[in-house]
């Protein structure tokens, strides 16, 4: 959705840098730094970071202003659980609903993720807006307004934490063959597959981040 008012924007690419780790957790997050990062004024920057904080990336400390919400297993794994049931029902809603446009969206999302995904040298950014484009096709047939603003914020915030599962040089993951079993249930329109691949891929990212979050922690 297009930013219409500054603090829309502001909104949009505070919490854009925050997913993608440009502001640490715990960073002090300053009017008079942001007003510079941004070029944006202090009012539409305060009312940004108020609707950060309501959707878990900012902490409001009273007083002494705003900071990066911290990072924990605990919340990983709450995050996790919650992206599993309420995408599972927003891929139910989704196939319920399909028709042959979405399957269209699907295919072509699909096709696009393949693409990125079969690089010798992937292009980060481009994975990462191809594996969005393919999720949110898949879920582009549910027609519940609050059930869909709570999957973007989940998304969000997992993608937030999945950023660290990239440094992750062990697994023997492969996350294509994840995304091919999704595709695959979406088409045969199995609610019940495509429900336990996403929840499989889902899970899988969380156990690789978990395990660096307690490497970090006990370094």
């Amino acid at each position: 959705m297009e930013a219409k008012t500054l603090t829309d924007q502001a909104y949009q690419r505070l919490r854009e840098d925050i997913v993608h780790s440009k502001f640490e957790p715990g960073k002090k997050l300053g009017i008079e730094f942001l007003k510079r990062t941004y070029e944006v004024g202090a009012t539409p920057l305060r009312e940004a970071l108020y609707r950060l904080s309501a959707d878990g990336f900012v902490q409001v400390q009273g007083q002494r202003g705003f900071r990066v919400a911290e990072m924990s297993m605990e919340e990983l794994a709450d995050i996790t659980n919650l992206r599993v049931v309420l995408e599972g029902m927003a891929l139910t809603q989704s196939i319920e609903n399909s028709d042959d446009n979405w399957e269209s969206r699907v295919v072509a999302a699909f096709h696009h993720l393949t693409k990125a995904e079969n690089q010798t040298d992937p292009d980060i950014q481009e994975w990462e807006t191809r594996n969005r484009e393919f999720h949110l096709a898949l879920v582009s047939c549910c027609h519940a307004p609050w059930l869909m603003r709570f999957h973007e914020i989940l998304y969000d915030q997992h993608k937030r934490y999945r950023n660290l599962a990239r440094i992750d040089r062990s697994s023997r993951r492969n996350v294509h063959d994840e995304h091919i079993a999704i595709f695959e249930a979406a088409l045969a329109k199995d609610t019940k597959a495509i429900c336990e691949a996403n929840e499989h891929h889902i899970r899988t990212t969380a156990e690789i981040t978990s395990r660096i979050l307690a490497e970090n922690k006990d370094a």
